[in-house]
């Protein structure tokens, strides 16, 4: 695993130990970095179920602004602050050790964010729940866009009022849906 572009390009990232997070390949992280192209650029992101944090981290490299990483695993987090420090990123990160959940209901409702990164633990239909949960506090910017990261055969329709799926782009094992605020919600801001 390592960045692979901007200002920390090349450099390795430390893997949670043990067999508890599916961190994110190259090919799919720079799929979607390539669809997110300069945007990235001065944005604000929330990692939810950071694992490693790789995203987020190549998201920083990339230029963005601030990014907040949340999970609940204390290795988790150990793995995230060390990557930070060792690619010298931390200044423009949070890093939260707590339940995704938790941290949705409580955000103050004025907090934004460019994107929202959703890559929870596979086939417990958190994607799911967590996607629910932010079309009840979106918590994105009004061109803002989540981005779900999960297994093709857990992907179902759901009821979201306030999101609306833009598009689908299927990665081998790995499937990535993007959300965008309706209409309706958008003109709500």
């Amino acid at each position: 695993m390592r960045i692979i572009s901007g200002s920390a390009k090349g450099r390795k990232l430390a893997s949670v130990p043990g067999t508890g997070t599916r961190p994110v390949t190259d090919k799919v992280k720079g799929a979607l970095f390539n669809i997110l192209g300069s945007q990235i650029e001065g944005a604000t992101l929330l990692d939810l179920f950071a694992g490693t944090g790789s995203v987020g981290l190549e998201a920083l490299s990339r230029g963005a602004s601030h990014v907040v990483f949340v999970d609940r695993g204390h290795r988790a987090i150990e793995t995230i602050r060390r990557n930070l420090a060792t690619l010298e990123l931390k200044e423009r990160a949070e890093v939260i050790r707590g339940d995704a959940f938790h941290f949705l209901k409580h955000a103050p409702p004025e907090r934004r964010f460019d994107y929202v990164y959703v890559a929870p633990p596979q086939y417990q239909n958190l994607w799911a729940q967590t996607l629910l949960a932010l079309n009840e506090k979106p918590l994105l910017s009004a061109e803002g866009l989540i981005i779900v990261q999960i297994h093709p055969k857990e992907f179902c329709e759901l009821q979201t009022p306030n999101l609306r799926l833009l598009r689908e782009r299927r990665y081998g094992s790995t499937l990535l849906c993007f959300y965008a605020l309706s209409e309706q919600a958008a003109a709500q801001g």
